[in-house]
């Protein structure tokens, strides 16, 4: 079975994870904080801190923003169920957003209805590894004096009009084994904001800069020196393997272009760095999935039940009609792509995709 993904691990992971073993500093350490310093450079931010997951980062940051009982954030329900559980976990109210039919990203044109007195923070995901319409979002933040906090966890190196995500108001990004650059488990957060990134690194660390002197309430959500290890491997690869995802991606363009499916959009004034390749294949789709199996071609839905559909957000009295969420839910399938795909690997993949949707026209079936 061709996996959907898979991490570009080998000597270098192993050597950097060997040495800080033998350092005997493994809890947060010297590669923690030269990992930091590297991404707050790449990302052209002033602090990047490391905490121990994606999740965790974007928890630090709602409840570190001062956030209060029946403010909102506004954000989208086409995501991983993090975002809206790291706003609820800060006592605040997701406010949801259809998204864009074309990018899957939050639709800045809707924006504006959503705003109300209460709304303190708007929440784009950069879906994919494509970036959400930031000219457009922190237009309208700054127009209503709102923060904006980026979930970027799916775009490590992309960038809006030249400009890396993580950099237009507070990032978070994941660094889960799955991911364009993985550390196994960690994430990162950026921001130009040093007030709140002193919280933050106060909060992750049980509220102490001195040790037993708890200035704050905080827990514990420190990164590693061995997964910074792994995380500093990765980062200098991340250029090299977004050019690779971005190679495997403009193949699929090629050979998916006559077919009745949607191909990922690409807007001029973004770069995306596939953190999936998905595609629109219509209500077909399980039937599309299921052959890509039997031809040995796994597969991911992102996501099959929004979070607005979600039974705990609903049973919180959050409702939102969203069709262009449920039509992307019900309608897209996302196929391999990682770097160490081979070309091989990926004429299975193409021939099993052009198989499959083949075979429902055949039998009368929409697939557009």
């Amino acid at each position: 079975m061709i996996p959907i993904t898979s991490p570009d691990i080998d000597q270098a992971e192993i050597d950097a994870v060997t040495a800080v073993l033998r350092s005997g500093q493994l809890a947060a350490g010297p590669r923690v904080a030269e990992l930091e310093a590297r991404w707050a450079e790449s990302v052209g931010v002033r602090n990047a801190i490391a905490v121990t997951n994606g999740t965790a980062a974007l928890m630090l940051v709602f409840a570190n923003m001062g956030l209060l009982p029946g403010d909102e954030v506004v954000t989208v329900s086409h995501t991983f169920n993090a975002t809206v559980a790291s706003i609820l976990f800060a006592g605040a109210t997701p406010v949801f957003v259809d998204v864009d039919p074309h990018t899957l990203t939050i639709d800045a044109n809707r924006l504006e209805a959503a705003i109300t007195p209460r709304t303190r923070a708007i929440c784009p995901v950069h879906l994919f590894g494509l970036p959400a319409d930031m000219a457009a979002i922190v237009e309208v933040a700054n127009r209503h004096g709102l923060a904006v906090v980026e979930d970027a966890c799916q775009a490590h190196g992309a960038t809006f009009d030249g400009h890396p995500v993580g950099s237009f108001g507070h990032g978070v990004f994941s660094l889960y084994a799955t991911k364009n650059m993985t550390s196994g488990e960690g994430g990162l957060i950026t921001t130009d904001d040093d007030a709140l990134a002193d919280r933050i690194r106060l909060y992750r660390n049980q509220g102490m800069r001195e040790r037993y002197r708890h200035e704050t309430l905080g827990y514990n959500y420190r990164l590693t020196d061995l997964a910074a290890a792994i995380g500093l491997v990765q980062l200098d690869k991340l250029d090299r393997n977004t050019a690779r995802r971005q190679t495997i991606a403009k193949r699929y363009d090629e050979a998916f272009a006559d077919l009745p499916v949607e191909l990922p959009a690409r807007p001029a004034d973004r770069t995306h760095v596939f953190h999936q390749y998905t595609i629109r294949v219509g209500e077909e789709r399980d039937r599309v999935a299921a052959e890509l199996a039997a031809a040995g071609v796994a597969t991911g839905i992102y996501y099959p039940i929004p979070v607005h559909r979600q039974r705990y957000v609903l049973d919180l009295g959050i409702t939102a009609d969203l069709p262009e969420t449920d039509r992307a839910a019900a309608t897209t399938l996302s196929i391999p792509i990682y770097p160490g795909l081979s070309e091989a690997d990926q004429d299975i993949v193409i021939r099993g995709v052009r198989d499959a949707l083949a075979a429902g026209v055949r039998v009368g079936s929409s697939v557009g």
